[in-house]
């Protein structure tokens, strides 16, 4: 009988599994079709937006696009809100992750807005909490659980606490599951921003299986993977509104997780665009104190967490065969490394050609951007949208990296931004190859056209305001008697 169980419960996921991947290669041949070389992605928005008529106002809970491509008042609303930001960990120093980051940038630019921050967080016994002079930024911090979450209980107490303080909060943010779903379901002024989502990390596990060594034993993640999205198109209804952070997580939102398209919206990550600029004097200086030589025709940059799956086994083994088998680029070139992990000696091992910086503060960051020619992203993770590759274009920096659905369809959208690879050795060490042969002239263009893409929709100002006019939206339930859901275009 539990053989039988067994068997029923293996063939229903073998199914959706089946389901899920036609549904991965239908909507994957239509984003193809939709964008290609020819008729790059972000066209989308613009071929659409000559169609209509603009003198008409645009329903904001209904635009398709990222808000992004909208142009949204500089000046602080009339209406400043009282938020709450449910987030697991905040950002410590050079330590922090793509969603913790986010969650820095976002909320510290609101809050200069004039907004009323309350973020609900863990504390680390190890290390101190950082301060900011804002008088209008609070922080509620709780002991995490053991697994490093935030503890919902505690956390839920002490939201209730303040909502019922003077003034209930006139809209909640979670990033990501921060706060559970068994919370939110109470709360119709609610977003969440999705930094990766179990479908696409499909795609992520279909690579590992590609590059899973012949010894190493087959791991179950597809199946696994496949009732983890079940799950998730379970529970994600009971989050009253939806922020996807790539034009790809926003179609599979609406389409797989069949998630209603007034409840999703589209709003890319942004950096700081006050700490990444393009400063050649400071990359120079950069390159002279890590003594890289002038001679050097190309230097390659690399940043973030140096593990297994942001692609670094990728790389090393594409760079150890090019400097093995091709002397004049390994004399010509040169690789600096900005972070930590397990991948860090093996960089070293490479020679003097790599240079492994560790982890880096913004600032230096900054430096280490403008004193490279082109920035490589080997990710394996088919989730969200790094905000390394960000950094790199508003730096004035082409980039490189792997052909992955969100990558494609919003930051490297063509051949004149950068390049993009399969994830495989040869196709990498190809389009590194193709780069280096390119030159110095070609990538200072390419870094130009990236440069002024990033300013139009990868800063932290036009984030914040977008994500500033969605909570305006929905702080009231979308009332539309503060237009605030209505866009009328500033160009009539």
């Amino acid at each position: 009988m539990a053989n039988n169980h067994n068997t029923i419960l293996s063939f229903r996921a073998l199914c959706v599994i089946i389901f899920i991947l036609c549904a991965f290669s239908f909507i994957s041949f239509l984003y193809w079709c939709h964008c290609s070389d020819s008729v790059p992605c972000y066209s989308r928005y613009q071929a659409t937006e000559h169609k209509q008529n603009l003198n008409q106002p645009i329903n904001l809970l209904t635009f398709p696009s990222a808000w992004n491509h909208l142009s949204f008042s500089s000046e602080p609303p009339a209406k400043l809100l009282k938020i709450a930001l449910f987030v697991k960990k905040w950002p410590d120093k050079s330590h922090a992750g793509g969603l913790e980051r986010h969650a820095l940038t976002l909320h510290l630019a609101l809050s200069k807005r004039g907004h009323e921050l309350h973020i609900f967080t863990t504390f680390s016994s190890n290390s101190s909490f950082p301060r900011y002079p804002l008088r209008n930024l609070y922080f509620h911090l709780s002991k995490p659980t053991a697994a490093g979450f935030l503890d919902q209980a505690s956390v839920w107490k002490q939201f209730q606490t303040q909502n019922s303080s003077g003034r209930p909060f006139d809209v909640v943010h979670t990033e990501s599951v921060g706060l559970r779903h068994t919370r939110s379901r109470y709360l119709t002024n609610l977003a969440v921003s999705w930094h990766g989502i179990a479908y696409e990390t499909i795609h992520s596990d279909i690579i590992q299986e590609i590059l899973r060594p012949p010894k190493e034993q087959q791991a179950h993640a597809l199946t696994e993977r496949a009732m983890k999205v079940v799950e998730e198109v379970n529970f994600f209804p009971r989050y009253a509104h939806h922020v996807a952070t790539s034009d790809h997580a926003g179609d599979v939102l609406k389409r797989i997780y069949m998630i209603p398209e007034e409840r999703v919206h589209i709003i890319l990550n942004g950096v700081d665009e006050e700490i990444f600029k393009p400063a050649d004097a400071k990359g120079n200086e950069f390159k002279r104190k890590f003594g890289i030589p002038v001679s050097k025709l190309l230097v390659l940059g690399l940043a973030g967490r140096l593990v297994k799956d942001k692609g670094h086994s990728l790389m090393f083994e594409a760079l150890r065969e090019m400097f093995k088998e091709n002397d004049t680029f390994r004399e010509t070139s040169a690789v600096l490394v900005a972070g930590d992990g397990p991948w860090a000696a093996r960089y070293r091992d490479l020679g003097v050609n790599v240079l492994v910086l560790g982890p880096l503060e913004q600032a230096q960051l900054a430096r280490f951007y403008n004193a490279i020619d082109i920035f490589i992203n080997p990710t394996l993770r088919a989730q969200g949208l790094d905000h390394t590759l960000l950094e790199a274009m508003l730096s004035g920096k082409p980039a490189m990296a792997t052909r992955l659905a969100s990558i494609t369809g919003s930051v490297i959208v063509g051949t004149e931004i950068g390049y993009t690879f399969s994830p495989t050795v040869s196709s990498l060490k190809e389009t590194l190859y193709r780069a280096w042969l390119d030159g110095r002239g070609v990538l200072q263009k390419k870094g130009q056209v990236a440069f002024q893409r990033g300013i139009e929709l990868f800063t932290a100002t036009k984030m914040a305001a977008a994500y500033e006019r969605l909570f305006l939206c929905i702080s009231d339930g979308g009332n539309k008697s503060d237009n605030y859901c209505q866009y009328h275009s500033p160009r009539y």
